[in-house]
């Protein structure tokens, strides 16, 4: 009997082994035969399975954020079922920093794709700005939640302070990447900013 394929799972599989590659050498450096090689496939099944290597490095992207979203879900039941909002903020905010192996490998091949997409037209942006916005609604809902227990100023925009935070923890996470600074330098500045919307903790 024809042992069963599972296609998706050959997809993550052919998507892992570019991420990989590109951890190592740079995305602009990757090649199908790269990837072949390091999946333990051939060009053709990965030709099969998404066409151009456009599609799989956007696939691969996609994948990567969406282990990002799975590591900011553990951290957050990490800090338990009673956490308040700034201890889930903070929580999703940590993804945004290249401190251990996993983020730095994320941040670098985000930044590499953003950078390629900026002259290729056949890497579309469009999903993973909305996974972006995905992170900017649970932290605006976050701090409304904050604002209406009396805990975070009733003036400010939930939903501007949200987008500020993330397009901060992004900056300071290629900062980091680049070595501008380190992570906790990076923590000191986002927590400063926190301290400022949640003084009620």
């Amino acid at each position: 009997m024809p042992k069963l394929v599972d296609h998706e799972q050959r997809r993550r599989q052919i998507a892992e082994a570019l991420l990989r590659v590109a951890a190592a050498r740079g995305l602009h450096q990757v090649g199908l035969r790269e990837v072949a090689a390091e999946a333990g496939t051939s060009v053709r099944l990965i030709q099969y399975y998404f066409g151009t290597k456009e599609q799989l490095l956007l696939y691969a992207t996609q994948h990567l954020a969406v282990a990002l979203a799975e590591r900011a879900k553990a951290r957050i039941a990490a800090v338990g079922p009673d956490a308040g909002p700034r201890a889930v903020i903070e929580a999703i905010l940590a993804e945004a920093l290249p401190d251990d192996e996993d983020s730095r490998v994320f941040n670098v091949i985000w930044t590499s794709y953003l950078a390629l997409s900026l002259t290729d037209p056949a890497l579309d942006m469009g999903p993973l700005a909305r996974d972006s916005n995905v992170i900017i609604d649970v932290i605006a809902a976050q701090l409304r939640a904050a604002q209406d227990g009396g805990r975070m100023p009733p003036g400010l925009d939930t939903g501007l302070e949200a987008t500020s935070l993330v397009a901060l923890s992004a900056g300071l996470g290629t900062s980091v990447l680049v070595g501008d600074r380190d992570a906790a330098q990076a923590w000191a500045v986002i927590r400063y900013q926190l301290d400022r919307l949640l003084p009620g903790g």
